[in-house]
Formats: C-alpha cells, structure tokens, sequence
C-alpha cells in the first residue's frame, strides 16, 4: 500500500466496518488494533505497526472520531517509550516490553524530576551503584504523572558521581512493583493526584534494562523528551492512561460514559474548537467582536502547533532530530490551551466556575481551567523552552547558567 491519504482512509475504514463494535471489552479492542497495525501505523511492521509516515496516524486518529471508535492506548508509554525503544533499544528490549505498550496492558511512567532538579535535570542525584548483574538505586523522584498506576518507569540515575553532570548519567528501566519503590500521591487543585512523589530505597535494576551505554543518559534524555515535548499535538490524545478495568465494553469509553481519564486534560485540538464555538453561540455571543477576537487567537494557535507538530514528525521520519519546532510548537500548544480556558470562562461567566452534572459541559470548562497551569510545566517550562528559541533560532547570548 502506499502511504497516501485515499489509500490509508479506505484501508482503516474497511478495517473499521468489519471489526468496530462497541460491545467489545476495551483489552480485546486494543489487542486487535495492535494486531492490524492500525493502533500506530507510523510503527515498523515488525512492531505493530504498517511502516507508514506519521502523517499516516493522523489520518488514522480523523477515521477513528468519524466512525465514534474508541483510539488506542495513550500515555508516557506510547508517546515516548515506544519510540525510543524503537530507536535506541535492543532488539531483546523490544521484545520484552513494546506489546504491553501497544496493545495497553502496561502502564509506564518517568521518573526524572527532583526536589532540586526539575528544569535543571542533569543537576539529579538519584544514585546507580553496579552490584553484579544488578544496578542499585537510591533517591527521590517528584511531579511523576501516573506512578501510582504505573507497571514500570523509565528512570535517569547518576552513575558517575565524580564526572561532570551531564556526563556521570544513564537511562535505564525499572519495575515498579518492588520493595524499593514507594509512591506517595500529591493532591492538586483539580482534587486528583495525577502526580506522585518516588522514593528509592535500594531498588534493583537489571543490568540488561540499560537504555544506551553507561554515562551516557544524557543524549537519550534529549531524545526521549524530545518525543514529550512534541506529544502536545493538539489533535493528539490528552491525559494519561489510567489503570481502568479492561473488560469495559470499549463503545462506553468511545461515548464518555464512562471516564476514560481525560476530561480534565484539554480536549484535542478540533473537539477544543467545535466546544468553544458551540459555547459562545449558545450564549449568544457570536456577534460580539472582542470573543471573535479571541476566538480567533485560538484558532490561530492551534494551526501553528498543528504546523510545529507536522514540521517535528517530518524530522523524526527522516532520521533526524527535531529542532527548534518542538519547542515552539510547544509554547504554541500552552498559549492556544491559555487562551481557549480564558475565553471559555469569559463566555460562562460565573457559571464556568461550577463543576458536577449540572454545570456546563458537566462542569469540564472549570476543571480544565484548573489543570492548565501546569501545561506550563509538563515537558519543560515555558521559560526553557524561550530559552531554546532565543539562542538557537535567534542566536543571542546564552544566558548564565548556574554551574
């Protein structure tokens, strides 16, 4: 098949008419789009997948929504872990963990923030000390979305103390499930937990979980979020995957009867429009030239980080190492999400404050106001990111670092 549009529509819709059926239990359902390759088209064959451009996925999510079917699993496994894997992983490493990731049954997390390095990464000091065929870890983790959930994590430790720190690190992966690993959930305004604090006391790390060469971390740091960063899609899915019972019938997460994790993440990017257009007419105020305004600036931010996405996936296809559109498609992505918060409550007045049944759109607008802030955060703070854009897109002078 060739990697067109018409070709990739008739051949996911086919596919869909024959095997789409709400009753389905969501495990079976995210089996059988890992089993076609059309849960990540952009995947090797190999691997899940149909070899196809990542414009391919795209098209693949737009067929998925106009057929009312349920996608296929989200999160830090699939947007992050999945493609390093295939791009730095051993072909053993690959074996054992990308099917749990396609086909939903492993929830994955990253542990890489610290209580003093969180912008500052290279600056952590959770330790990795060889015993053996084991690697012995010991630290603090913090802001880890999902931990409490997760199967396994993606983990950066230093194993060189007396090296400088961006060359003492290595990237491995660790089981959760373990004495040595303890979560503790972090409450936040929204009243969920989505983040947890990590402790590490003594946890174990097989040797042959090592991502990369030893002291090296770094660069597959770089690369890793390189994929976080670039996950702000706008039509891409929010939120994490929660550990939700996988015997549900997939038609009641497709229809949003029942929570699939997301509805106080922001809306992908055409649902987040057709939300706030509906909301402004029926408040009657589509004739009012300030909310077109703003309406507008929406709009226009969300085809720029549709753009930076677009440019980012091209370079990944390429082989190469996305640029400096990662970064401004993600302050693109932050400002868009600011901006459809500030004009929805705009537009609900004090009724956009509410949350429960009875409160507009079930009271979603209310708890995505309240998670926006830490869009801000997530994947490197905005102020990192400006920092890139000035020095490497504009060429001024870097700004003093701390060391």
């Amino acid at each position: 098949m060739t990697d067109t549009q018409p070709d990739v529509q008739s051949d996911v819709r086919a596919w869909l008419d024959e095997n789409w059926d709400p009753a389905r239990p969501v495990g079976e359902w995210w089996k059988m789009l890992a089993n076609s390759g059309w849960g990540y088209p952009h995947y090797p064959v190999e691997w899940s997948g149909r070899g196809l451009s990542s414009d391919a996925e795209s098209i693949v999510t737009e067929e998925l929504a106009a057929k009312g079917a349920f996608g296929p699993p989200w999160g830090v496994a699939t947007m992050m872990v999945g493609p390093l894997l295939l791009e730095l992983g051993t072909e053993e490493q690959r074996e054992r963990w990308l099917e749990g990731i396609v086909d939903g049954t492993d929830i994955w997390c990253q542990l890489f923030s610290e209580p003093e390095a969180g912008s500052d990464l290279a600056g952590l000091k959770t330790t990795a000390v060889r015993d053996g065929d084991e690697w012995i870890i010991n630290g603090q983790k913090v802001w880890t979305s999902g931990a409490i959930d997760a199967k396994r994590a993606i983990l950066v430790a230093r194993t060189d103390p007396d090296a400088a720190k961006h060359h003492g690190l290595s990237f491995f992966i660790i089981e959760m499930d373990q004495p040595g690993v303890e979560v503790r959930p972090l409450v936040q305004m929204t009243g969920e937990s989505e983040f947890n604090e990590v402790f590490l006391t003594n946890a174990v790390v097989p040797v042959q979980n090592l991502i990369g060469e030893i002291n090296k971390g770094w660069g597959v740091t770089l690369r890793l979020l390189s994929y976080e960063r670039n996950s702000l899609d706008p039509e891409g899915e929010a939120g994490l995957q929660n550990k939700f019972d996988l015997s549900t019938p997939v038609g009641l997460l497709a229809s949003g009867e029942v929570d699939d994790g997301t509805q106080t993440m922001m809306p992908k990017g055409s649902e987040a429009w057709a939300m706030l257009l509906g909301m402004i007419q029926e408040n009657g105020l589509d004739t009012e030239a300030p909310i077109r305004q703003e309406a507008m600036r929406f709009y226009s931010m969300l085809q720029i980080a549709r753009y930076t996405s677009l440019r980012a996936a091209a370079a990944i296809d390429a082989g190469q190492l996305p640029g400096s559109e990662v970064s401004l498609g993600k302050l693109a992505s932050v400002r868009m999400m600011r901006t459809w918060r500030d004009l929805a409550l705009r537009v609900l007045g004090p009724n956009g404050q509410i949350v429960g049944e009875d409160a507009p759109l079930g009271g979603r607008v209310a708890q995505i106001a309240l998670s926006v802030p830490g869009m801000s955060i997530a994947g490197g703070t905005d102020e990192i990111q400006h920092n890139i854009v000035a020095e490497r897109v504009l060429g001024l002078p870097r700004e003093p670092r701390p060391n």
